[in-house]
């Protein structure tokens, strides 16, 4: 009997990885009827189809769903070992880390500075997507892990784990003069910066205006948290920040405090593959306790301008 040929395998894994065919065979460098001659090959040695066609589309056989599960695990655990074995470069461990794009960044670099040693040891590369490219990307073995706005499920995506790591009111500010009317009331004087309404944050405040009985007037949604406040200190739109920078922003000129709430939380999550924990990094992380970073925010009253002065 003739052995099995493990290039046609991974062939067959990347097409189901990736979708199609022709997906597959951009991934693989080649062209798509080298993948198919491939795969028949495959269908050959193993003495049954793999794939069959259903409309415009391939749908795997009972067949090919087994094998699929087998050669998932093989590969999965290939690329564990190369992940393992890469994690050194000249000396230093990767770090890659992806970071939501609605994630406030000042903390999360104050998470990610928090684990990194000074000897040098650890080579730190952040890059910034949304929540959604940057899980598939984790599945694809190409970041050690995410920080982001909201866990992951796990049961849609199997072997990613994730770890609150804690969480803050909102506070809503704009430049002077200040609204008429008390907050929440308030928000409804003046157009206002949101978080788009696909991130975490964007989805809680749908809910929460509902609940306060407003319908404030929306100048622009931004996923990119940092270019949502970057408008609000130019423009005389009300825009909303971690109540953790509330006196780094109050600093801005003449920049002033409408109200925060509790009833909005930002939460920051990080997100790992099982297989990573064994990075030096990623364990030091999810080891740690990052209360003091919050420092009480979570447990706040809301309060409104009339207790503050400026």
């Amino acid at each position: 009997m003739s052995h099995l040929n493990y290039n046609h395998l991974y062939y067959f894994w990347m097409t189901q990885k990736k979708g199609s065919v022709t997906q597959a065979a951009e991934a693989l460098f080649l062209t798509p009827q080298t993948v198919t001659g491939q795969i028949k090959l495959l269908e050959q040695r193993l003495g049954g189809k793999l794939l069959i066609r259903k409309g415009r589309s391939l749908e795997a056989t009972e067949l090919g769903q087994l094998v699929f599960r087998y050669a998932d695990k093989m590969f999965s655990l290939s690329y564990e070992m190369l992940d393992i074995v890469n994690y050194r470069k000249e000396s230093q461990i990767l770090f890659d880390v992806g970071i939501a794009d609605a994630l406030s960044k000042r903390l999360a670099s104050r998470v990610l500075l928090s684990v990194i040693p000074n000897d040098g040891s650890i080579h730190l590369r952040c890059f910034e997507s949304t929540h959604e490219l940057l899980l598939e990307q984790l599945s694809e073995h190409k970041l050690d892990m995410i920080l982001s706005d909201c866990p992951v499920d796990s049961s849609q995506h199997a072997g990613l784990l994730s770890k609150r790591l804690g969480g803050c009111g909102v506070s809503f500010f704009c430049k002077a003069p200040l609204p008429e009317k008390a907050f929440p009331a308030c928000l409804e004087e003046r157009k206002l910066l949101i978080p788009g309404r696909r991130t975490a944050m964007g989805r809680q405040l749908t809910q929460w205006f509902e609940q306060q009985g407003i319908s404030p007037s929306i100048l622009g949604e931004f996923d990119d948290a940092a270019l949502m406040k970057a408008f609000g200190f130019f423009n005389q739109g009300i825009f909303m920040a971690p109540t953790i920078y509330r006196e780094e922003i109050l600093e801005g000129e003449e920049v002033m405090l409408l109200g925060e709430t509790q009833d909005l939380m930002e939460e920051y999550y990080v997100i790992f593959a099982e297989r990573m924990i064994q990075h030096p990094a990623v364990k030091r992380v999810c080891e740690s306790d990052f209360s003091f970073l919050f420092a009480g925010q979570e447990n706040f009253a809301s309060i409104q301008p009339a207790t503050l002065s400026f």
